[in-house]
């Protein structure tokens, strides 16, 4: 896998120009990342959730009074059936969850096809990584979703939060406002940007479930500092990446490569992680879209966090995007 020989890479530039290739330590007014636990669910009551999570271990999590939980709209705890996918945040060493979001999923793409008249079809190219997608936007929710999404046309971008129920994806909450432009017309970053310093760059972070942002508790180096995710960047090179979609992005980015550390820092509540760059986020890089959580972002999408990753970090996936800023880490 490409990200396992920028894993290599890494380590020979650290050890070539004398620094530390693990994570830098959290500086004093960055916080701890929120617990997060994932997995199928076994069995739920008002006070008590019980999971499995990807490698066969049970976990049972005591349900905090206050909790919420999401599946298609907000629905009590005890409500959400068994065998849903569910996303837990968790308080005091991953035992209490206080929000759990059920089948959720995000739906990203460029519009290949649109079909139906009353429940929508649309047909999307997610990317050379993640390829097509069919999803269906209900007659319920396709009013607050053409709002949001005027041209629901061939070569426009689309970006929704939905529900995966028996293996269909439907779309209920638009995740941004589209963009005006097609796909291929991205604008590009301005010579004056005032986005980026030595202290990183500013911008929104998205969140994506789908296949292009692996796990990897297998990588060495990686699992003993305690990455567990990776993210996926937009300015990374094409031969590097096999990505003939990469390097395009409206924010003033700097190329990095396959296997970098990203220093990723939630500016609304001061979470931050170090994360490995494991993927071309060249679908990421086509938004030139602000997060408009806890005040106005710059314009464009610097990251795309896997799902888990996205909530340790403070972000909500209904709501699809924090404002951040990044840095190398």
């Amino acid at each position: 896998m490409p990200y396992r020989a920028g894993e290599r890479r890494r380590k020979l530039a650290a050890a070539v120009l004398g620094r530390d290739p693990g994570p830098a330590p959290r500086s004093p007014e960055e916080t701890e990342p929120f617990d997060v636990v994932s997995g199928d669910l076994l069995d739920v009551s008002p006070h008590l959730i019980i999971l499995e999570t990807a490698d066969g271990e049970q976990r049972r999590l005591v349900i905090a009074p206050w909790a919420t939980a999401w599946r298609g709209g907000t629905v009590a705890p005890a409500d959400l059936p068994a065998g849903a996918r569910v996303v837990v945040r968790a308080l005091r060493g991953g035992t209490v969850a206080e929000r759990i979001w059920a089948d959720i999923t995000r739906i990203t793409g460029v519009i290949r096809e649109i079909s139906g008249r009353r429940d929508l079809t649309v047909e999307l190219d997610c990317g050379p990584h993640r390829r097509e997608r069919s999803i269906v936007v209900p007659y319920r929710s396709s009013g607050r979703i053409r709002v949001r999404h005027p041209k629901l046309e061939p070569g426009y971008l689309f970006d929704a939060i939905g529900l995966l129920d028996q293996g269909t994806s439907f779309a209920h909450l638009p995740a941004t406002s589209q963009p005006p432009y097609r796909a291929t017309a991205v604008p590009p970053p301005s010579v004056a940007y005032g986005g980026g310093d030595a202290a990183g760059v500013s911008g929104s972070a998205v969140w994506s479930d789908l296949p292009g942002l692996p796990d990897l508790p297998d990588l060495p180096g990686l699992a003993e500092g305690g990455i567990t995710e990776g993210v996926a960047y937009p300015m990374l090179e094409r031969e590097d990446t096999g990505c003939d979609d990469a390097g395009v992005s409206c924010t003033g980015l700097p190329y990095l490569a396959l296997g970098s550390l990203l220093r990723v820092r939630n500016v609304c509540d001061g979470r931050a992680d170090t994360l490995p760059i494991v993927a071309c986020g060249c679908l990421a890089g086509r938004f030139c879209d602000r997060c408009l959580e806890c005040g106005t972002s710059p314009r464009g999408r610097i990251v795309e966090l896997a799902a888990c990753s996205y909530v340790a970090l403070g972000g909500d996936l209904t709501k699809g995007c924090f404002n951040a800023r990044v840095g190398l880490g």
